[in-house]
């Protein structure tokens, strides 16, 4: 007598195992990245931020040197003298597009929230504050070097400008002008937070101020004598002038290397310090209906 077979149902799957909290914190921070490059991809438009207008900036800097060198050297100057000036401005505009696009990055990746009105969503979610921002601070990151690469890739084709020839030099100056553009963007997300949308201006306007007093594309004691000491206070004015001297072909200034990095520490800390005490006021006086 032949017995049939039987069929076992399949065994009830069981609920997917429970991420660590370091994973469930990756999780976290990977999707808040990726929110923001799909924000990007969708919009074409806002490309123009990332590779547009860089380009036109080390177009327009560029042949400013260029014409600067031509017209002293017609007049008489040394070809070493004169192409000081176009060095000074190519390196300094790709320098300054590293701390530009990374606050810009960043600080428009929190006002994406506020646009979109997400703030009460994502204060709804399990996700920490830091989590948020190394998410969008990684988005900012990826974008930066888009930028900054496009931006390179252009001095060295239109003007013959290798960056690279600023050599090691250039690990530690782009490291303090990232950490540079993390601490204003923080700062300005403190504000924003605070004040609301009408401090939205500074995202653009902050490094609109710190970028002459810098001294970005000269020494700063061509400023007035007035602001030479507000400059000196700066940690980018310190991280450019080490910027300078590697351009020049010196080496590098350890002196003034030093006071950038002690400089971009205290920004770090005061910055961090601001937000969280905005992100206290802004919770427990329920600022989030702003933008709900």
């Amino acid at each position: 007598m032949n017995t049939a077979s039987t069929t076992q149902p399949p065994a009830p799957l069981g609920p997917p195992p429970l991420r660590t909290p370091v994973q469930a914190s990756l999780h976290r921070i990977l999707a808040v990245a990726r929110r923001h490059w799909l924000v990007l991809k969708r919009s074409p438009h806002r490309f123009f931020d990332v590779l547009v207008w860089p380009l036109v900036d080390t177009l327009l800097y560029g042949s400013i040197g260029l014409f600067a060198a031509q017209a002293a050297e017609a007049a008489g100057g040394t070809p070493d003298a004169t192409a000081t000036v176009t060095v000074y401005l190519l390196s300094g505009t790709v320098l300054w597009h590293l701390v530009h696009q990374t606050q810009i990055s960043l600080a428009t990746g929190f006002l994406e929230e506020t646009w979109s009105r997400n703030i009460l969503g994502l204060l709804a979610t399990p996700m920490r504050d830091w989590e948020y921002l190394a998410g969008v601070g990684l988005f900012a990151l990826v974008r930066t070097a888009a930028s900054t690469l496009a931006v390179a890739v252009l001095a060295f084709a239109a003007y013959a400008f290798d960056v690279t020839t600023l050599g090691l030099g250039l690990v530690p100056v782009a490291a303090l002008l990232l950490a540079c553009g993390w601490s204003v963007a923080l700062l300005v997300v403190g504000l924003v937070l605070r004040y609301g949308s009408g401090a939205e201006a500074l995202v653009w306007g902050a490094l609109s101020v710190v970028m002459p007093l810098s001294g970005v594309f000269y020494p700063v004691s061509t400023l007035p004598a007035a602001l030479r000491p507000i400059a000196e206070v700066l940690p980018t004015t310190h991280v450019f002038a080490v910027g300078r001297e590697l351009a020049a072909g010196e080496g590098i200034p350890w002196k003034e290397l030093a006071i950038a990095t002690g400089g971009t520490v205290v920004l770090i800390v005061l910055s961090l310090f601001a937000l969280s005490r905005m992100l206290r006021t802004f919770r427990r006086r329920g600022l989030v209906t702003r933008y709900s």
